[in-house]
């Protein structure tokens, strides 16, 4: 099998004297990361560190926007405008690039955090001015998200590329992917987490709660830093693709944004 798959994880969550997901135990597996940028989780230090752990294992960083709700770990929906969909996300954006500027990297996409992401799926209006805000940043800059999502429709519009995305650690029905809400025992071992994903790649769909069959077109593969057995997780999907011949990178892309990093 030759296909190449760009592997994801959300980190940086940790803030203060809070310690949360497993970083640094996740990172060597992975090929790119969604870094919370201080509104749902994240601080300037936990920021900083993780963007040169990243930089020393060659894994691209892209921001992690989230609701300003760290109490509720922005999973909770928030009633929001465009405008400031498009003030977040830009605010959001920046304070990553500072860290990632003076460490000599660019950021490498954008993905949406928790009730964000899920809202904006579904959401013309706010998708559109999530798009409008990383375009107005960087026009080269990639968005993972849902394939045939509101996000991935305005996206196409304006002209940002999408990067349609896989959740392995989360259960699927036929409305697709259950965000939260779900179980250890719904999503299952490391070793049927793996199969799902060698299952995704292999035939483009992936087996379901209750065995349904659901359609799953994605260009990466996601597992967030925080579920349990994570680390196991992650090793897991990487052993398992790879002695099947598939090969992991993150996707390339030309900046565009004004300025040398």
């Amino acid at each position: 099998m030759s296909t190449t798959i760009d592997f994801n994880s959300d980190m940086g969550e940790s803030y203060g004297l809070f310690r949360y997901g497993e970083d640094e135990k996740v990172l060597p597996y992975v090929t790119s990361i969604n870094l919370a940028c201080g509104f749902h989780a994240g601080d300037p230090v936990v920021m900083n560190k993780t963007v040169h752990l990243a930089k020393e294992l060659g894994v691209k960083v892209g921001a992690h926007p989230g609701f300003p709700d760290i109490m509720g770990f922005g999973r909770r929906y928030m009633q929001i405008t465009p405008k400031e969909m498009y003030a977040y996300v830009l605010y959001q954006i920046g304070a990553l690039y500072g860290f990632l500027r003076t460490a000599d990297m660019a950021p490498s996409h954008v993905k949406l955090h928790g009730a964000l992401y899920m809202m904006a799926l579904k959401d013309p209006k706010l998708s559109e001015a999530l798009c409008e805000a990383v375009y107005q940043f960087d026009p080269s800059l990639p968005i993972y998200t849902l394939a045939g999502s509101e996000t991935a429709k305005a996206a196409e519009k304006i002209g940002i590329s999408v990067i349609t995305e896989f959740f392995a650690d989360r259960p699927y029905t036929e409305e697709g992917v259950k965000m939260f809400g779900w179980t250890k025992e719904e999503i299952g071992s490391p070793e049927d987490i793996a199969d799902r994903v060698l299952e995704m790649v292999e035939t483009g769909s992936i087996t379901g709660l209750g065995g349904i069959k659901v359609p799953v077109k994605a260009q990466t593969v996601c597992v967030h830093s925080d579920t349990p057995d994570s680390p196991e997780i992650v090793k897991t999907i990487r052993q398992t693709l790879e002695a099947k011949g598939v090969r992991f990178k993150a996707p390339e892309r030309e900046t565009i944004l004004k300025g040398e990093f």
